[in-house]
């Protein structure tokens, strides 16, 4: 077994060549892969992981050995390899599963062996791309003998366990930290054939790193009390936790506490200032606020109402603060680019307020052009960029701030997935069009059809993400660790609005959430 690099010492390359014996199965291979990242410890073994990758990797494109894996391969292990190399970055075509083609179409039953490949098959058809067609196909059909299996067995419990929680929402699109919880909770600790040195270790890394949460959350709670921002303005919404449970969601590994704590409070301003233009601002207050913000200069708030004036002096120090330790750190000044980020979110937050004022209703285009970027997902991925980076460079920055197309469909599937949990509400409330009226407008749709709409858009967005990672995967300017948080801020937009506006209601789920990632021990 692996020796953790979290919990010994540092090891040399030839140590770490002795300690991977599993690549000469390169099923038994994947699976302890797969398992290390179910249980949230992957990024102990990376260096491991990383050559027993590149080795099947090497191997299936080795005409001899790749031949030899063909005429040995199931569906369960062809999936898996699929979804695993995909997910590392690795060019792995639409055609591993040509040979399976047949084999899925005529399959009227499928017994607990069958299972196991056709939900391997599920999770992979969520790695694909843009024209890869018999992934969309082969989705359906594993959704249908899935959901069919469910209702007629329930003979091997873990299985069917697995195939309820991927049919809520698959791993590829699930919060990373919250399914290592769940994954331990509810699979690994019950499974009959589970190792239990790697159990003790997950639960002992999920506990540490519970305990790094703990004192994140201290610092921002010690910040957000001595802005006395909750307590000044009463209309904003005071969504701290809130805050914190979207930063864990960007990153949660013990390395990123500067990220978790700069994000929750950029994510606590965005909240607080979404609510200055939603519930409070007058139209001309907000055009001053908006003006105030692309000047980004303290003589600009003498024509602020004074509750504004509060809110820009404490966004205006907060992110210079950042900034200057970007500048110190890097010698680069990032305050031109951060304050770019805020005024295009104010802009798009004021024509909102615009088209709220004068009841216009936006074409569904028109309104996503707009809410993508007034979501914010834009603002966080540029600001979690100069949080993480080792070598800022306003090559990057630059590139950044035209938004290239990992943060846009990163966002768009933010925003989508919002609308689909809060659009019924807020339009209960009388606030501007979403996206679902803004397509029930444009077509004449129901409801449920223009539901149905977004749910396909969200699925394209993905496939276009997923195809901008393996695009970005050696790029100079992004590093591996912004990508996964681009991932991520899409995947954590899946977690909080799955069921309901998880950031604006503490509902009894969400309360769950929190208890199991902040105060109970696994």
């Amino acid at each position: 077994m692996f020796k953790s690099k979290g919990y010994a010492n540092k090891k040399s390359e030839n140590d770490a060549q002795q300690r991977t014996p599993l690549v000469g199965d390169s099923l038994k291979g994947l699976e302890v892969v797969d398992e290390l990242q179910r249980l949230g410890i992957s990024y102990h073994f990376q260096m491991e992981i990383n050559q027993i990758l590149e080795i099947i990797n090497e191997r299936f494109n080795n005409e001899e050995e790749g031949l030899e894996w063909n005429n040995n391969r199931s569906l369960y292990a062809t999936s898996l390899h699929f979804r695993i190399l995909r997910q590392h970055g690795y060019h792995i075509p639409e055609d591993v599963f040509k040979e399976f083609k047949n084999d899925i179409e005529n399959l009227d039953n499928i017994c607990e062996v069958k299972a196991k490949g056709m939900l391997s098959l599920y999770e992979a058809s969520f790695l694909a791309m843009e024209g890869e067609s018999f992934l969309d196909e082969a989705r359906q059909f594993a959704v249908q003998h899935l959901s069919k299996y469910l209702k007629s067995n329930n003979n091997d419990q873990i299985i069917c366990t697995m195939i309820r929680h991927a049919l809520q929402l698959p791993f590829h699109w699930r919060m990373p930290r919250l399914e290592a919880r769940w994954f331990i909770d509810n699979v690994y600790q019950t499974k009959p054939n589970s190792n239990p040195v790697l159990l003790n270790l997950a639960k002992l890394d999920f506990n540490i790193v519970q305990s790094i949460h703990q004192d994140d959350l201290k610092d921002v709670s010690r910040w957000w009390k001595s802005t006395g921002l909750g307590e000044k303005l009463e209309f904003a919404r005071d969504r701290l936790m809130a805050n914190f449970f979207w930063s864990v969601g960007m990153g949660c590994e013990p390395h990123l506490q500067y990220l978790r704590k700069m994000s929750t409070k950029i994510a606590s301003f965005i909240t607080i200032v979404d609510d200055v233009y939603d519930l409070y601002g007058t139209l001309d207050e907000l055009e001053l606020f908006t003006d105030a913000v692309e000047r980004w200069n303290i003589g600009a708030i003498d024509s602020l109402p004074n509750y504004m004036q509060i809110c820009f002096i404490a966004l205006h120090n907060t992110i210079n603060d950042m900034a200057f330790d970007a500048i110190k750190d890097h010698g680069v000044n990032v305050i031109p680019y951060l304050r770019k980020m805020w005024t295009d979110l104010c802009k798009t937050f004021l024509i909102e307020a615009k088209w709220y004022y004068t009841n216009y209703k936006p074409t569904f285009e028109e309104y996503l052009e707009n809410a993508w970027i007034s979501v914010s997902g834009s603002l966080l991925l540029v600001h979690a960029y100069v949080f993480t980076t080792n070598s800022l460079t306003i090559e990057a920055l630059e590139c950044l701030q035209f938004y290239p197309n990992i943060i846009r469909y990163s966002s768009i599937i933010f925003r989508l997935a919002n609308d689909l949990a809060s659009s019924s509400e807020e339009a209960k409330r009388g606030e501007v069009a979403k996206s679902i009226q803004c397509y029930m407008n444009d077509t004449g749709a129901s409801e449920q059809e223009a539901r149905r709409y977004l749910k396909d858009f969200i699925m394209e967005s993905w496939k276009k993400l997923n195809e901008e990672v393996q695009t970005l995967n050696n790029s100079p300017l992004l590093s591996k660790s912004f990508i996964e948080i681009a991932l991520n801020v899409a995947r954590i937009s899946h977690t909080v609005y799955q069921h309901i506006d998880g950031h604006t209601v503490e509902d009894h789920e969400t309360k769950d959430r929190v208890l199991s990632l902040f105060i109970k021990p696994a």
